[in-house]
């Protein structure tokens, strides 16, 4: 039976460590060949720095050959329907990536792909971005089993991803977003209960100081993502005061690790600055990227 990866809870919770430890066998130079002789296809709706360059330079260290599609050729349930574009994919590639709106379209392309199928980013989830994320956390504090981390932003699809990765794996996240930009009720409780068993929790609240007091990792994103631009001036409204910045990490532990996905806009959800700021580690979660994600396409093409 073919493994998808189209949010975080495809893999089970007993799945996550091995898959983070392997990641950072791969970023120490335990590179497989895995991939040699296969193709991944990256076909994205929506562009993408992080995402094309980690996939894409991965494929390669593992052997493989990436195939980019961009926004201008794809053109999902337009140009082709969401189905055939699947199934000409599935029968001359190895593996699909796939970037685009509505979480029903990646849904939608899985059932009808017979090759492995990676969510590279929905309006629903950023699982990869997760992975990375854990791997850091990892990184920086051995174990993400009984850390603390605090999420001040938007409960968007980062977010949401984040919930069941550190719940999944034993740690207590605590989101803190202004009212109408919370985790949705069935995220909050399919994460809570995916970390039951590890002994991970998820909470939110519309405080920031209470969520990044002690805390050891401090996580930001965008307030305004691709696709809500619109909503721009609305949003700057709402999240007045829940800037991160060096006022806010000296709350949290003394030791703390800020963390944000990129792109940033400093001056909005961050202080300017603040990316390079010692207690940073925005840059080494970028990199992760790379090894988690090579991880998981040699888990999944197994």
């Amino acid at each position: 039976m073919v493994q998808h990866f189209l949010k975080f809870s495809d893999i089970a919770p007993g799945e996550i460590q091995p898959l983070i430890d392997r990641s950072i066998d791969l970023k120490s130079g335990t590179i497989s060949n895995a991939l040699a002789g296969a193709s991944v296809v990256l076909l994205f709706e929506k562009p993408s720095l992080r995402t094309k360059l980690s996939f894409w330079i991965g494929t390669g260290k593992l052997g493989g050959m990436p195939l980019y599609f961009g926004p201008e050729e794809v053109g999902l349930g337009k140009r082709e329907p969401v189905q055939d574009v699947a199934e000409v994919i599935s029968r001359m590639a190895d593996i699909a990536v796939v970037r685009t709106f509505a979480q029903s379209t990646i849904e939608e392309f899985a059932s009808a792909a017979t090759i492995p199928v990676i969510n590279a980013l929905t309006d629903g989830e950023h699982p990869c971005q997760a992975l990375a994320d854990v791997q850091t956390v990892t990184e920086q504090l051995g174990s993400v089993e009984g850390a603390s981390v605090a999420f001040v932003g938007d409960g968007n699809n980062t977010a949401a991803s984040l919930a069941y990765a550190v719940a999944g794996l034993g740690g207590r996240l605590t989101l803190a977003s202004p009212g109408g930009y919370e985790l949705s009720a069935k995220v909050l409780e399919g994460a809570n209960a995916y970390g039951s068993s590890s002994g991970g929790s998820v909470k939110q609240t519309t405080y920031p100081q209470d969520a990044v007091s002690g805390v050891d990792i401090v996580y930001t994103d965008v307030w305004t993502g691709m696709g809500q631009e619109d909503e721009a001036a609305r949003r700057l409204a709402a999240f007045d005061g829940y800037q991160v910045n060096p006022a806010m990490l000296d709350i949290a532990s003394p030791n703390v690790k800020f963390m944000h996905d990129l792109p940033a806009h400093p001056g909005e959800e961050i202080s300017d600055g603040l990316l390079h700021d010692p207690r940073s580690v925005v840059f080494d979660q970028a990199e992760n990227r790379l090894w988690a994600q090579a991880a998981l396409m040699e888990k999944l093409i197994q």
